[in-house]
């Protein structure tokens, strides 16, 4: 099964952390994917670095096309509220609705799709 590997795994990755030690045999294994969401919150930062190659790197990473049902988005946003999960963004709620769609494990650090696997039945990796 292919991994949407979400921003806070490749910050933690980045830094040299512990918690994204999985990533390297998910690369290995060629089972890692990307959508623009996850780019496009890492990209700007890159650029500043100027690090070029990073940036080709996960740009040639593939690529799940965002097909964004908005009106399923608001019926997630329901749910969370509904179950005491505020504050989950838009951006969370399309990276949740990229990976379901697509029967994709979510590999994450962020609490937000923790609160959504237990809502929505996201697949984690762990």
């Amino acid at each position: 099964m292919e991994v949407l590997v979400d921003t806070s795994i490749w910050i933690d990755y980045f830094r040299g952390g512990r918690k994204s030690e999985g990533l390297n045999n998910l690369i290995d294994e060629n089972l890692i994917v990307t959508n623009d969401i996850v780019l496009t919150e890492l990209i700007p930062f890159i650029k500043v670095k100027r690090q070029a190659k990073l940036i080709s790197l996960l740009r040639g990473i593939k690529k799940s096309t965002l097909n964004i049902n908005w009106e399923e988005l608001i019926e997630y946003q329901v749910l969370a509220l509904k179950n005491g999960a505020n504050g989950i963004g838009i951006p969370d709620l399309i990276i949740a609705q990229n990976a379901l769609q697509n029967d994709f494990q979510i590999y994450s650090l962020d609490k937000h799709f923790r609160l959504l696997n237990k809502i929505l039945g996201l697949e984690f990796y762990e």
